[in-house]
């Protein structure tokens, strides 16, 4: 199957082009609800869903990075209604994560700041690859105790088995926190609402390993095709604004 390409398609009419249970890893932002303009394009999220649980390998994943509006003093929920139409696409919702955005824009609302968004992980099936991200844990090298430690024993006693030494790494929480703003202008231009680079190779060294097939179906400036080709996979990307399409292409270069 070709890949390490950007088409300037519609993400329907790009993914019936992929064969079925031929893609790894998908990563990517839709244009959810009008919180930004892109070219002034909609999309068909239940048809796009269904394609996407389609192209996906048994045992792939999906990455899907949503928020909601607020309108008429409601937020629209629009995240969780698309999380359970994945679910009736036959997806499972594997994980709930959260994209923290350490330099949220503050807002004139009666409202506490909003400084995430979603990131849903849909498996098809048991996701076939999970490369933990591993972090320094505080008191490594120190000791604890606690209900943990404790066994029971055949006549239904406790046994105290002691203090546990901590140990020097620990699996990341779902809560994954980025500077947003550092993508640099192409010929002097930027796409409206970019994740970070770091957001996608996160995710990409999660999810998928070397070789591995990564799409983006709205790649917008190429942040994902990007982070694929600096981790060793191969991409495909479908962007339905030309002007886009051109920018992430000459990124990519």
């Amino acid at each position: 199957m070709l890949t390490n390409y950007i088409l300037n398609t519609d993400c329907v009419k790009g993914m019936s082009m992929l064969p079925a249970n031929s893609v790894d890893l998908t990563i990517t932002s839709p244009p959810y609800d009008d919180l930004r303009k892109y070219n002034g394009y909609s999309f068909d999220f239940e048809t796009t869903a269904r394609q996407l649980y389609r192209v996906t390998k048994v045992g792939g994943i999906v990455v899907w990075v949503v928020g909601d509006a607020t309108k008429n003093g409601s937020e629209t929920g629009t995240s969780f209604k698309q999380a359970l139409f994945f679910k009736e696409c036959g997806f499972c919702l594997y994980d709930t994560m959260i994209y923290r955005k350490q330099n949220y824009v503050p807002l004139s609302h009666r409202r506490y700041e909003q400084e995430f968004e979603f990131m849903f992980i849909f498996s098809k099936g048991r996701p076939k690859t999970f490369n933990p991200i591993m972090v320094e844990c505080k008191y490594a090298g120190t000791t604890t105790w606690g209900n943990s430690l404790f066994h029971k024993t055949n006549d239904s006693g406790l046994v105290n088995c002691g203090v546990k030494k901590i140990n020097d790494y620990k699996r990341h929480g779902n809560i994954f926190t980025y500077l947003t703003g550092k993508e640099k202008p192409i010929n002097g231009k930027k796409h409206p609402a970019p994740f970070p680079l770091q957001l996608a190779k996160d995710q990409i060294s999660t999810w998928s390993n070397i070789d591995d097939i990564v799409l983006d179906i709205f790649m917008g400036s190429g942040t994902t095709a990007k982070a694929a080709i600096e981790l060793n996979r191969k991409y495909i990307g479908f962007e339905i604004s030309r002007e886009y399409c051109e920018m992430a292409n000459q990124r990519i270069k």
